[in-house]
């Protein structure tokens, strides 16, 4: 192993894409007055797809004047989303415009801002949930319509995802390490912000700490194939930001709660089965009371994460293992020292000098 690394690959940021449904529905004749919508999604990416939306709140403005907030708005049999109180177009040309989101105020965890003008509808406080399986998949969509041209085909609103969807996967390539991962960590993220439905921009709230987002997955040995170290919990959906990177040598406890990534290994030579991690002489128990089998080793992570990406991170433990967790006791080493190597230095022959005599060995009688 040359060197105690761990290789962090983004392989790929995917944007979503702005003109593709996934179920492209032709235009249907309604015949009576109330306000109904055609959803399309902007990708196939990730979570939420035309296929499984099936409700979505919406807040309309004539002018600057409120009309209605926070409504319901519920797919029918025949695609078309509509209010169990109905909502009626106003004169023919008179123009409407509408804030749609989903899931609800209480599966995303915040308020939507009481209507005041549309400048002013947000989404306040926004908290990542701390377990990832119970992250959503928040996502918008801005339209205008009126009733002349929008009665009868209902306005087309296309959703765009404000979140930014995590995948870590793992491979590696190195004959002489087995390497077994059941976890992955997601280190030191900010995770509070509010959304502006008319700018469709995130503001972080930068007074709160960061979060560590944790997830366990079933034991994968690590091949030449990357793969997903999500577990059952699935992606994570986080805020967009910026990240600053952890430093393992100059900050190795994380004082300042900056970005890493770690995955739950256990490291064996190949060739015998020795335990190369957890170290034989580590002294940490599991939650059971018994010497730990697994322990994490992390890598810095940098970048920035935009609303509507997938960023998929390939950890490559070909060259190496990262550095020890910043939340262990003894934060920041590499996993795996270098190569272990000698300096061979053979000494030059001395002579002996042993000098013996010939005399010979005489039979007596």
């Amino acid at each position: 192993m040359k060197n105690a690394q761990l290789f962090l690959i983004a392989l790929s940021a995917l944007t979503l894409a702005s003109c593709a449904y996934d179920e492209p529905e032709s235009i249907r004749t309604k015949s009576d007055e109330a306000i109904s919508f055609r959803s399309g999604m902007a990708s196939r990416a990730t979570e939420t797809t035309n296929a499984n939306l099936k409700s979505m709140y919406v807040t309309a403005f004539t002018g600057t004047t409120p009309y209605f907030e926070n409504a319901n708005f519920v797919k029918g049999s025949d695609s078309f989303f509509t209010s169990t109180s109905k909502y009626s177009w106003l004169e023919d040309n008179e123009e409407i415009d509408f804030f749609a989101y989903a899931p609800s105020q209480d599966e995303i965890g915040a308020d939507i801002t009481p209507l005041t003008d549309k400048a002013g509808v947000k989404l306040e406080n926004f908290a990542v949930a701390e377990n990832i399986a119970d992250q959503v998949d928040f996502i918008t969509a801005n339209a205008s319509g009126t009733r002349k041209t929008n009665e009868t085909t209902g306005v087309e609103l296309t959703f765009d995802h404000r979140l930014s969807q995590i995948e870590i996967q793992a491979k590696s390539e190195n004959p002489d390490y087995t390497f077994k991962v059941t976890g992955v960590r997601i280190g030191r993220a900010e995770y509070m912000g509010s959304f502006d439905f008319t700018t469709n921009q995130w503001t972080l709230d930068d007074w709160h700490d960061t979060a560590v987002y944790t997830s366990s997955c079933d034991e994968v040995t690590l091949s030449g194939t990357p793969q997903s170290i999500m577990g059952e919990s699935g992606n994570a959906m986080l805020l967009p930001q910026t990240l600053t990177p952890w430093s393992p040598v100059n900050d190795p406890d994380n004082v300042a709660r900056e970005a890493y990534l770690s995955v739950l290994v256990r490291i064996t030579r190949t060739d015998n089965g020795y335990v190369i991690y957890p170290y034989p002489n580590d002294k940490i128990k599991d939650a059971d009371g018994n010497p730990r089998q697994y322990a994490w080793a992390s890598i810095p992570l940098s970048g920035t994460w935009e609303q509507g990406k997938k960023y998929i991170y390939t950890l490559d433990f070909t060259e190496g293992a990262g550095n020890i967790d910043p939340d262990d006791p003894n934060p920041g080493n590499p996993v795996i020292g270098g190569d272990i190597k000698f300096k061979v230095d053979i000494n030059q022959w001395v002579d002996a000098d042993s000098s013996i005599p010939m005399t010979p060995v005489v039979k007596t009688n």
